[in-house]
This record gives C-alpha cells, sequence and structure tokens, in this order.
C-alpha cells in the first residue's frame, strides 16, 4: 500500500492538477503534473480509473492496485534519492490496461517517471 503522506485525496487537488495541462502519455497510462514546488514537502500521487475504462468495479480496482503497487516500488527502491519536482501527480488509465500483466503496467509507470526526473 502506497504510505499515506503520498497520496491525494481531494477534489480540489485533483482539479488543480488537471488545470496545470502538463501531461505526458506511455503504453495506456496518462500522467498528469502539478505545479512545479518550492518546499520540502513529499510529492503527492493519485489514481483514476473511469468508468468508461470498464463498466465492473472490480476490473477497475485491479488496474488501480497495480498501479500503486507499481509506484510504491518505484519510491522504495529511490528511498534515499525519489524527489520529484511537482507537488501532485495523478496517473489515469486507458482501456489497454485491462488485460495487461503487472510488469507491462510497472514498465510504464517507470517509463513516465522518468520523462518527469530527466
Amino acid at each position: 500500500m502506497l504510505p499515506k503522506k503520498y497520496r491525494l485525496k481531494k477534489r480540489v487537488a485533483f482539479n488543480a492538477t488537471y488545470k496545470v495541462k502538463n501531461s505526458f502519455h506511455k503504453d495506456g497510462i496518462t500522467m498528469f503534473c502539478g505545479k512545479e514546488k518550492s518546499n520540502d514537502i513529499p510529492t503527492k500521487f493519485g489514481f483514476v480509473v473511469s468508468k468508461k475504462i470498464h463498466k465492473r468495479a472490480v476490473v477497475r480496482n485491479r488496474i488501480k492496485r497495480l498501479m500503486r503497487e507499481s509506484l510504491r516500488l518505484y519510491i522504495k527502491d529511490r528511498k534515499t534519492g525519489f524527489d520529484t519536482k511537482h507537488i501532485s501527480i495523478i496517473f489515469v488509465a486507458s482501456t489497454k490496461l485491462i488485460d495487461k500483466r503487472f510488469k507491462d503496467i510497472d514498465s510504464g509507470i517507470k517509463k513516465l517517471m522518468r520523462c518527469i526526473n530527466a
């Protein structure tokens, strides 16, 4: 499970992140990046899987769980040097992720995180 300090929860925060209009897309995952941060608060992450992706909540929740786990492992691997320059980041899934395995989703998340850290 993703630690609480990294979770983006409030609707206002999601809307503010979308308004920045800074996005990247790789392997069926779209990433929206919020404003650049100036203080030492950790970057917060949100995950969105719409009902348009799949009707059943079980499938949508599975996709979110896989994306969260991938990000958790990414953060854990870079524990000493993990930092991004954004306040908030949202990952949005597309229909391509319905039948994907964990390693496919993991590679997509890693590619996106490399895009913003470069």
